[in-house]
Order: C-alpha cells, then structure tokens, then sequence
C-alpha cells in the first residue's frame, strides 16, 4: 500500500430517501445514488475518480438508506476497483459534517493523513490529483474545489472569496441573498484529520448552549441555527464559513464541466456530460457504428452488452441504452437515457426524454421534450412499467409508474 503516513481515504456522501423527493418518479425504484448516469450508477463515477489517489486503503458511503440497497452494488464494486469499498449507515441525518464525525473512528482506522470527502449527487471530473498536490503546497485542514459560474445563478449555491495568490478561503457563504462572488463551492474536499476537531468544536460549543438556554428564556429566542441538535453539524455554514480567512482553508478552482444533479432533467444532462467524458477516460465504453450491419451512431452513445438495437436504429447523440432494453427497426433515439428492460417498437422516436424500467414505446411513437433541463417539464419521464401504445405522442410530460397512455399528452403529470 506503500508508505503508511501517505495513506488516504475517500469518503462520499450518499444522502438519504428523504432527500430523494425532487428525483421523482425514479428514487421509487432505485436509491438516487445507484440510478444509472452513463450506464453507471451515480455514485460510481465519484468512486471511479477515486482510483486515481495513490495509496488509498479505503472509500466509505455514508448516508441513510437501509444497508440491504447498497450490499450488492458495494460488493461487486469493491471487487472491480481492488479497493475495499463500505457503506456506513447513519441512524438519522447528521449533516455532511455530522455524518463525516459520527464514523470518525471507523474512518481513522487506516491512520489515512488525507480523507477525502466528495458528494454523490456532484457531477464533474473529480480532479482529485491536483487537489492533492494543492493541499501539499497548501497546508492548512483543507482544501475545496471551486467553479467559476455565471453572477446570475451563483446564489443557488455557497459563494466565497479566495485569495487570488495565494488561494486561501477569506468568506463563504451559503446561498447568499446578495451577490458575494461568482466562484462557487463544488462540494469536493481534501482533509487533513484535523478536520474531526473542528467539527467536535461546533458540536461542543452547540452544546454549552443549548445548556445555557435551559437557564435562560432570552437565549431561547434566538436564531433557529441554535436549536439544531448537537450532533447535526454542516460543513459550509458551521465549519467553512467561521475557518475561512484563518489560512485553515484554501481553494483549487476547476475549469472542467460541474454540475449538482438533484433532478430527472439534470441527471439526463450529467449523463451527457459523463458520455463526453468517456472519450478520453474510456473509450471503450462508448458505442460505435455506422448503419449498415449495425446501428448508426452519432456522438457519445453507451449500449449496455445485453441489449438489443436493430441495425436500421439511428441513435445519438447522448444516449445511454441499459440492460436488456430492445431497440426495434428504424427507432430514432436523441438525448435520452433508456433504462432496464424498456421496449422502444418500430419506428418510435424517444427524444430528450427517460424511459422507465420495464416501460413500453409502441409503434410510430414519440416520446419527447424540449430539451430544458431546469425547467420541471423540461423533459419527459416516463415512471417503471408505462405503457405507450402505438402512434401515440408524449411532449414535455411526467408520467408516473404502471399507466398506460392510449391518447396523447403534452405537458402534464400522469398520476
């Protein structure tokens, strides 16, 4: 494993059911972490990227999904990675720096000198080397990815200001109501463990409050942040913010593609960006063709191994075909992720749009959006087990599980 004091750990953040309610109609069948971006499950590409730290011993989930959702995927990729792979299940929600610390001993086990801490729902090319290097030349706890975005958007997210020499964390702050900065946080970190004291420190300091306001009705009056439990710590407004501008924390800016996935719209658009990515970090995964003895191929498309797709298909660009789905003559599929045993018939068309396991596409049929991934209708999504007969049209619509749609719709949700 090489030298002990270099050790590293990987640490991601999977969140819970209860967090899963924007990822409606699909967290109903699979935890959001395992839903399939590029025909791998979500939180398969931050553990990918994990591959590229050096002498790293361990990577833990952390969240709190029932341990028996995540006991196969962890088993089979463990053994793919050649890296011991663990889920840790919180009890209840600790926040991402509660949740970090509750397991605290479980994670120091190793005597890693750097813990890596990155979000499951992140999409972007996890630059964990350069972060590394940066931390070393750094010192300090910590060191965060950053992102330039547009001044408009940035407040949808933790804004801070940096140093631009040295790069140290001067400000944040969590989703400002007034513009601060453009550079924002991506929610991907590199820690000394020194990390867990400043964590113990809030969680102490919360305490000798909530003890104080026992005694004192004044005190229970004031802000809501106080009355959180002791033990529900957040890493952007009770660590970042208070340790910023005390050469604690430094910043490593990316200027590759990031994104947070929190919605179906924007899942179908990290996919695309993972396809891309594919390019250069595997080649191999990515579908090839060119419309005579087999489907015509156009831009990044993944075809799962077992599935079928006629050679008069056109597919392409952005397309991810999953396992044992069944793509039938002249079928033209664009910007669309087809999920687990979906049948798409002749001559159907499925455009910026998901397609539910299990589901069903007839003849002559569109299923389609306009391609806007904020907006909620934006694209179509059809739920596990939806039926769409033949020459019917479904525009810019959510249609929940076990329906069958034998009129077209444009613009609404099917329950």
């Amino acid at each position: 494993m090489g030298i002990s004091q270099d050790r590293s750990v990987a640490v991601i953040m999977v969140g819970g059911p209860t967090k899963g309610t924007r990822f409606r109609p699909l967290s109903f069948n699979v935890p959001k972490p395992l839903f399939p971006l590029a025909g791998q499950p979500m939180v398969h590409h931050p553990i990918s990227a994990c591959k590229s730290i050096s002498n790293l011993v361990q990577i833990y989930l952390i969240g709190f999904y029932e341990e028996r959702e995540f006991a196969l995927y962890v088993s089979s990729i463990s053994s793919e990675l050649k890296v011991p792979v663990r889920y840790l299940r919180e009890d209840k929600p600790h926040g991402s720096a509660g949740g970090l610390y509750t397991f605290r001993d479980i994670i120091m086990e190793e005597s890693p000198l750097q813990i890596f801490l990155l979000n499951c729902d992140v999409c972007c090319s996890f630059p964990l080397t350069g972060m590394l290097e940066a931390q070393k030349r750094y010192g300090g706890i910590g060191t965060m990815l950053v992102s330039k975005v547009v001044a408009e958007s940035a407040n949808q997210f933790g804004e801070l200001v940096a140093d631009p020499d040295t790069k140290e964390l001067l400000h944040y702050t969590e989703k400002p109501e007034t513009f601060v900065s453009d550079l924002i946080n991506c929610g991907v970190y590199i820690f000394t463990p020194d990390i867990f004291t400043a964590i113990q420190d809030v969680s102490m300091h919360r305490k000798d409050r909530a003890n104080l306001r026992r005694v004192s009705s004044f005190e229970a009056l004031q802000s809501a942040t106080k009355s959180l439990p002791t033990d529900f710590v957040r890493l952007d407004q009770d660590i970042l913010s208070p340790l910023a501008g005390k050469k604690q924390l430094y910043t490593y800016e990316t200027v590759d593609f990031w994104e947070q996935i929190k919605t179906p719209g924007m899942s179908l658009k990290c996919s695309g960006l993972y396809l891309n990515q594919y390019r250069y970090t595997s080649p191999h995964l990515l579908a090839v063709g060119d419309g005579t003895k087999s489907a015509a191929i156009i831009g990044n498309v993944y075809i799962h191994p077992s599935a079928k797709v006629h050679s008069t298909t056109k597919i392409g660009p952005n397309v991810s075909i999953s396992a044992n789905a069944r793509i039938g003559a002249g079928a033209r599929l664009i910007n669309c992720i087809i999920l687990d045993d979906v049948e798409i018939k002749e001559n159907a068309v499925v455009m910026h749009a998901i397609v539910g396991w299990k589901s069903s596409v007839g003849k002559w049929s569109r299923v389609q959006g306009v391609g806007d991934y904020d907006s909620k209708l934006g694209i179509t999504i059809l739920g596990e087990a939806v039926t769409v007969e033949d020459e019917v049209v479904v525009i810019n619509s959510i249609v929940l599980p076990n329906k069958v749609l034998n009129i077209s719709v444009q613009e609404e949700i099917i329950l």
